[in-house]
């Protein structure tokens, strides 16, 4: 479990294939990390597979690779990273919990004063989970759903801060990111789905 506030920033050092998946070695500011620690990349979970003093790595197998962005990453990207929740850690952000529900596409980027507005395009069955001043995970990062621009778009607002501890300052259109729907909301959904199927029996 997760609260969508960035730890920190890493770097993809190395990318290589393992018995264990498309393995990452990422460089970080950790010192502490222990084997086997759940881990939030870009806002997919992934266990710590060895690590040491500003280091770490993880690995993806070919589901996870088939559901994110993992696939296309190279040495040097920049990624958004997050350690587990704490019991008695503050709870900033919102209920995150690591499951990547789809890839969204950047449509749009512009400042707007003081703020950063990003229009994304949803996959399929997304739009559906999403409320206008809702709760929503993009890589990683607890964010609140600005507006609803249109069908199966979104639009998030970002604050300076955000751009300066996260890698969305370099988001340009076309980018793809890994979008986590509010827990919440999919539980609400399938609640009524059983509602429903009940009813037609």
């Amino acid at each position: 479990m997760f609260t969508g506030l960035i730890d920190d920033v890493g770097v993809i050092a190395e990318v290589s294939e393992t018995e264990a998946g498309r393995e990452f070695r990422i460089d970080c500011r950790y010192s502490d990390l222990a084997d086997g620690e759940s881990i939030a990349v870009n806002g997919a979970c992934l266990t710590v597979r060895e690590q040491g003093p500003g280091w770490f790595t993880v690995a993806a197998v070919v589901t996870t690779l088939g559901r994110t962005t993992i696939g296309g990453w190279r040495a040097g990207r920049k990624v958004n990273l997050e350690r587990a929740l704490r019991v008695g850690d503050r709870l900033g952000g919102h209920f995150v919990q690591g499951h990547v529900d789809g890839v969204a596409t950047v449509e749009d980027v512009r400042q707007q004063d003081d703020a950063r507005l990003v229009d994304l395009a949803l996959p399929t069955g997304l739009a559906e989970l999403t409320v206008r001043h809702g709760s929503i995970t993009i890589d990683g990062v607890s964010l609140t759903v600005n507006a609803l621009p249109g069908p199966d778009l979104l639009q998030v607002s970002l604050i300076e801060y955000t751009l300066r501890h996260t890698t969305f300052a370099d988001l340009v259109v076309g980018d793809q990111v890994h979008v986590e729907a509010d827990m919440l909301g999919k539980y609400v959904q399938r609640l009524l789905k059983e509602s429903t199927w009940s009813s037609e029996r």
